[in-house]
């Protein structure tokens, strides 16, 4: 997956809405003026978004300098250096919010997927992303998952099936649905969800790909990957909002489990610049 095929059009809408026709308070500093600046963290956190905090400087002024201090992955401690500048005043000031916004948001989904991630690495199952994501930060919010340890689920509507309840209801059930998926496109995955062992053992007679088990019970989970007997991937999903139950799920030996709250339920990382 190419994370980063429209990180140039994701910053210059960024800096579009901040900017707009120019920094009015940047104007208060002489347009000569250089600086030297350092990104902190106010709290323990995995590191996300390099790439868009360049680009963000990159546009603004490719002549700012930077010098980083930790790599997209790395954990950083409260009070560490992230990364040092250098440059003309004016344009790291205006470059400012623009930059720790993407840092603070793509650190945020890093470190919760990091976080949950190492609850489950002694068993089998994966965690995966959804596509509740910040509209315009998809494939960004994607490679900050990835760099947390998790895995990404399709991008969007066009490069999977993945058969809902209310796709089921209107194709006139799940039989119907199946069939058809295969006729429109066999060469992508087909999933559907279901919400019963009666629905699993009648989607499991027409070979989708993968199943999402919605809303299941533990012991309905641990049910079903019996009956599927590996047949296809099977991935948890619905009403998983903490980390209380997520390795009890996992140990009932279902392939994945998928998670809104990756990168919905987030909230940003303390990050702040100040100038030496």
């Amino acid at each position: 997956m190419d994370y980063f095929f429209d990180l140039k059009n994701t910053v210059e809408q960024a800096l579009a809405e901040d900017v707009g026709d120019g920094d009015l308070t940047a104007q208060l500093i002489g347009e000569s003026t250089k600086a030297s600046a350092k990104i902190i963290t106010r709290e323990r956190a995995v590191l996300c978004g390099k790439a868009w905090a360049e680009e963000t400087l990159f546009q603004v002024d490719p002549e700012v300098k930077t010098r980083w201090q930790f790599d997209d992955g790395e954990h950083a401690s409260s009070g560490e250096v992230l990364v040092r500048l250098e440059g003309k005043a004016r344009s790291i000031l205006t470059a400012e919010r623009t930059m720790l916004n993407f840092l603070q948001i793509l650190s945020a989904v890093a470190t919760k997927t990091r976080s949950l991630t190492e609850k489950i690495k002694e068993t089998n199952t994966a965690l995966l992303d959804t596509r509740k994501t910040i509209p315009g930060l998809r494939l960004a919010q994607k490679y900050a998952v990835k760099i947390g340890g998790g895995q990404n689920h399709r991008v969007g509507l066009f490069d999977a099936f993945l058969i809902k309840e209310n796709h089921i209801k209107a194709a006139g059930g799940i039989s119907n649905v199946i069939r058809r998926a295969q006729k429109v496109n066999s060469s992508v995955r087909i999933e559907i969800e279901v919400e019963t062992i009666d629905e699993l053992k009648d989607a499991l007679e027409h070979k989708p790909d993968w199943v999402l088990l919605d809303n299941f019970s533990i012991s309905d989970m641990v049910r079903a990957v019996e009956i599927a007997e590996k047949k296809v991937k099977l991935e948890a999903s619905g009403g998983i909002s903490d980390a209380n139950n997520l390795l009890e799920i996992a140990k009932t030996g279902v392939d994945f489990i998928s998670m809104g709250e990756l990168t919905k339920n987030i909230k940003a990382v303390d990050l702040s610049l100040l100038l030496d």
